[in-house]
């Protein structure tokens, strides 16, 4: 079957050559390059956009040899993008120290996904690899005003190209380290004056960079084929209709890491020791014999957006979607061949999502309303596997949840212009999210005394107000200064890991009022770009799951209870710098730093006192690291092209990406003596990564060579933390090195 869409693609590589003609430049040679965005919903300048936001061209991301999302990482000052733990489909988004790592169908996202201006609500399904992309934009801090869906911590939006009257065609295969071999194609053009269509397809196959010693069998590797189709039809000039469509496929192995701590019996005995100086992750690791090796995940969807010009300063936009998500995980949290604790997580989502947003742009004025509308089903079966932890006695646990949520929200946000220089913005927003749960917990075991069911019901509805009111100043043509306050809601849920009465109390929202300044410069002839914020994040009721297990004398073995609880106030400060820079003729550099202090202010957790007569204990947790926040990103890039006439072009460029000490888990200390666990934080480190391309003299041909983690660095990107179970610890790890070749067609 992979070799099918390999000849398939390879094939339509080749055709397209002859599809079109002509293919747009964006930047004009010596100057930084110049993006519009739509991050308030309309299109601005990048530098005049009273928001901290980094963007990436189509041809930015080409040249850096980005092939999916995550290769971001760096790019963006205080941003953590990295591939979810122990799932190839999921994505861990933080910014500013604001995400939900947990890929639980229970937790809602912290950063909003966008594609096309639809809201993904699972953080599983956005692990995308990068297919016809107009441009990505990365917005800092609550976006709630402007957005369909609040935004607590930012937004990430992908925009596709949409087909217009211009033929277009881009077509690249790509082999590299592992076996990877990808496929890429993009058509689009007219059909009639006022009909245009697109159609984009990739697939990508890569061995894996982590085996098992014993078997030989592959983990962390890719299988994955991704497909869209898009229209626009353009009957009038007031009347606009986008329709697209879209398919995705994977079928990878198990994501796996490595123990960082001594594995337990549920009474007592070590089943695996680890060594108190854990030795370098070497990419092997033997899973539970047994335990499928493979991920099934489908993801599909449908949108259409209709505009219409309702004068010629009110036009009216609706944007209708539809997604599905099926996905089949098989996890070993222990990543040892233990039976410790492997688990099946199969979910069934969708979403409908209606969006009627009413725009008015006049004079001084420019208003944006809006009604959205979301209704969402999750259903999961989830089984877990621990015979080791109970043995000699057999252990099953299965879940069967079904959640549904029912959101909807009122928008609308002004701007007026004071004087030429000088505008004024406000919005509100008021959000309405009902969500109904039901949970039945079911234990089999040869042990009696630990069969049992467990079920609940339960319903909640939680409604906020959110503001936002921003002060922009234009000082001079280059020189953009604006402050901003908003607030970000994030509406409660239910604990998706209650296994015993008392764990299934719903947890309350989560607000984040946000202070931010900056400005935005563009410098010696829009040669040089230079934009500065500031930021105070007030960061209320965040929601963490924490675990620990308690015995008594009646319990044959330790009862485990993971608990959801708002975990009081987080206090974020910092800043963040972004530059570039064309100095001379053919040279272009970017350098961005971002700083992020993030400490608690109040983490508090009521837990049953293990003497039951001395009934709760409150356990002070305001000391502990707070996760994905580290001091200090920062990435330094450079590229050279030299002009080699009817030769062409080549160009050599080089990123150095640094990270300071990161905590990978909120559970990330002893919470008697207060040590670190050593496995859960990753030390400062740096990744190198570099490209050396050659274009054709009409840039229709590129061939490049880009290779990542050129220093072969090993280094942590996530942790699992369930050492309430057996003790359970496991780091997962960013890439070897890898080195890919490409070569890519486009007219």
């Amino acid at each position: 079957m992979q070799s099918n869409w390999k000849l398939a693609l390879a094939a339509s590589a080749a055709w397209s050559v002859l599809a079109g003609q002509g293919y747009a430049q964006t930047t004009t040679p010596g100057t930084v390059e110049e993006l519009v965005v739509t991050a308030r919903r309309v299109e601005e300048n990048l530098q005049t956009t009273p928001v901290a936001i980094s963007a990436f061209s189509s041809e930015t991301l080409q040249r850096q040899g980005a092939t999916a999302i995550t290769d971001l990482q760096g790019a963006v000052p205080n941003l953590n993008l990295v591939q979810g733990r122990a799932s190839s489909n999921s994505t861990n988004i933080y910014i500013r120290g604001i995400g939900q790592p947990d890929a639980l169908q229970t937790f809602d996202p912290a950063v909003g996904v966008y594609v096309d201006d639809v809201y993904y609500s699972r953080i599983r399904g956005t692990q995308f690899d990068l297919l016809d992309l107009a441009r990505v934009e990365v917005l800092r801090g609550p976006q709630g005003t402007l957005y369909g869906k609040n935004t607590i911590g930012g937004a990430l939006k992908l925009v596709s190209r949409q087909p217009d009257q211009t033929v277009r065609s881009q077509s690249s295969v790509s082999v590299g380290s592992y076996d990877l071999f990808e496929a890429k194609i993009a058509l689009s053009g007219p059909v009639s004056d006022t009909l245009a269509l697109g159609f984009a397809a990739m697939g990508s196959s890569r061995g894996g960079y982590v085996t098992d010693p014993v078997s030989g069998a592959e983990y962390n590797d890719k299988h994955t084929f991704s497909s869209r189709v898009a229209l626009a039809w353009t009957p009038n000039d007031r009347l606009s209709v986008n329709a697209s469509a879209d398919y995705t496929k994977d079928k990878s192995g198990l994501s796996v890491g490595q123990a960082q701590n001594s594995l337990t019996s549920a009474f007592g005995p070590v089943l695996y020791p680890v060594p108190l100086a854990i030795p370098e992750y070497n990419f092997s690791t033997t899973t539970t014999p047994g335990l499928p090796n493979e991920t099934r995940f489908e993801h599909w969807g449908a949108a259409v957006t209709v505009g219409y010009d309702l004068t010629d300063t009110l036009s009216l936009k609706s944007i209708t979607a539809y997604r599905n998500l099926d996905s089949d995980d098989y996890i070993d949290f222990d990543a040892t061949a233990l039976q410790l604790t492997d688990a099946l997580v199969a979910v069934d989502q969708d979403q409908v999502s209606e969006e009627l947003q009413l725009a008015y742009n006049e004079g001084p004025w420019q208003v944006i309303g809006g009604l959205y509308y979301l209704k969402e089903t999750v259903k999961s079966h989830q089984g877990a596997f621990a015979n080791a932890y109970t043995a000699p006695f057999s252990f099953l646990r299965t879940v069967d949840d079904d959640l549904k949520t029912t959101s909807w929200a009122a928008y609308a946000n002004a701007s007026y212009a004071l004087t030429e220089q000088l505008r004024l913005s406000a919005g509100v927003r008021y959000t309405n999210e009902e969500k109904k749960y039901a949970r039945t917990t079911s234990t089999f075991s040869n042990l009696g005394a630990l069969n049992g069911t467990f079920a609940f019901k339960a319903e909640e509805t939680w409604d906020d107000v959110s503001p936002m009111v921003s002060l922009d100043y234009q000082a001079a043509d280059d020189v953009f200064f604006y402050g901003r306050i908003s607030k970000g809601f994030k509406s409660g849920g239910f604990n998706g890991r209650a296994n015993a009465p008392g764990e299934e109390q719903p947890y309350a929202p989560e607000t984040a009022l946000s202070y931010e300044a900056g400005v935005k410069t563009e410098l010696f002839d829009n040669r040089a770009r230079a934009n500065f914020t500031v930021f105070y994040n007030d960061y209320q009721d965040f929601q963490a799951r924490v675990g620990h297990s308690v015995t008594s004398p009646t319990q044959p073995i330790p009862a485990i209870d993971f608990t959801v609880l708002n975990a009081g106030q987080l206090k974020i400060y910092g800043a963040e710098l972004e530059l570039a820079a064309n100095p001379i003729q053919g040279l272009s550099l970017n350098a961005e730093v971002g700083y992020l202090n993030a400490e608690y202010g109040e983490f508090s957790e009521q837990r049953a006192a293990v003497a039951p007569a001395t009934g709760f204990t409150n356990l002070d947790r305001s000391w502990q690291t707070p996760a994905f926040s580290p001091e200090w990103t920062g990435r330094v890039a450079g590229r050279y092209e030299w002009d080699l006439g009817d030769t062409g072009f080549v160009s050599v460029g080089a990123q150095a990406r640094y990270r300071s000490e990161m905590a990978l888990a909120i559970d990330n200390a002893n919470l008697v003596t207060r040590a670190r666990f050593p496995g859960i934080f990753q030390p400062s480190y740096w990744l190198y990564d570099a490209q050396i391309v050659w274009e054709s003299s009409q840039r229709h041909v590129s061939a490049g060579i880009y290779g990542k983690n050129l220093a072969d660095e090993v280094y942590k990107t996530d942790a699992q933390e369930f050492s309430s179970v057996g003790g359970i610890r496991t780091a997962y790890f960013g890439a070897p090195r890898t080195v890919m070749a490409t070569v890519t067609l486009k007219y």
